[in-house]
């Protein structure tokens, strides 16, 4: 079966979230062809892709390697995130489907039910999910791209969000789809402004990992398998 460019961006851009490939890692055509068993030809137009969405920068004599982004550009994608999410949530309220909406509250008894027993190892897809799913409930394939997108850079730039208020967060959700499924346009953009309002909160006491020269330190996703041949500046 051939392995299409978007199957090998997919994967590469989960590498460098989980941290196998860290910042300022070289990705070479050769190491990403032989990683994922596929040809040149699909890994350049994945990184082609992961260039325009900012996981990845070409250098001078480098090629590709994984972005750096700076600390101000960590505080940038909270700041976005604040604005989109309201706005995504609000029109989900007026242009959801009933498939999407029990999708929506399946999830929330999940989170809830995984949260409360304690299973926080589950809750991270869970999330991963309830947000794409909102998103697309927007209506707008551009905003649920954008929101997408801007939660997996989040993901990546800074470590993950401790759990320690997995019940609350997904009561929170709860009340956004309660809101969602009135139709309260108004109530879910402003519960989902206090959500992002609490996350960020959480998140600017961290300091961004994807911003330490490289350096990762602290609560991060390694593993053995992690890559780094350092990029070279010149």
């Amino acid at each position: 079966m051939r392995i299409s460019a978007h199957m090998v961006c997919s994967a590469v851009r989960d590498d460098i979230v989980s941290g196998v490939f860290p910042p300022g890692a070289r990705l070479t055509e050769e190491l990403l062809a032989r990683r994922y068993g596929v040809s040149r030809v699909p890994v350049r137009e994945a990184l082609r892709t992961l260039e325009s969405e900012g996981f990845v920068v070409s250098r001078r004599h480098a090629g590709a390697c994984v972005a750096q982004p700076t600390e101000q550009e960590a505080a940038d994608l909270l700041d976005i995130r604040a604005l989109l999410e309201p706005l995504g949530t609000a029109r989900a309220a007026r242009r959801r489907t009933e498939a999407q909406l029990r999708v929506l509250r399946g999830l929330v008894r999940l989170g809830l039910q995984r949260a409360e027993s304690g299973r926080l190892s589950d809750l991270g897809a869970l999330e991963d999910w309830y947000h794409e799913t909102l998103a697309r409930a927007s209506g707008s394939p551009s905003l649920a791209a954008l929101l997408t997108q801007l939660r997996r850079k989040i993901n990546w730039v800074y470590a993950a969000e401790p759990p320690l208020r997995a019940v609350a967060v997904w009561r929170e959700h709860g009340a956004v789809v309660d809101a969602v499924a009135r139709g309260d346009a108004e109530r879910a953009r402003a519960l989902a402004s206090e959500h992002v309002e609490r996350s960020v909160a959480v998140r600017r006491e961290q300091r961004p990992v994807a911003a330490r020269d490289g350096r990762r330190k602290g609560p991060v996703r390694r593993t053995k398998h992690t890559v780094n041949t350092p990029c070279d500046n010149s």
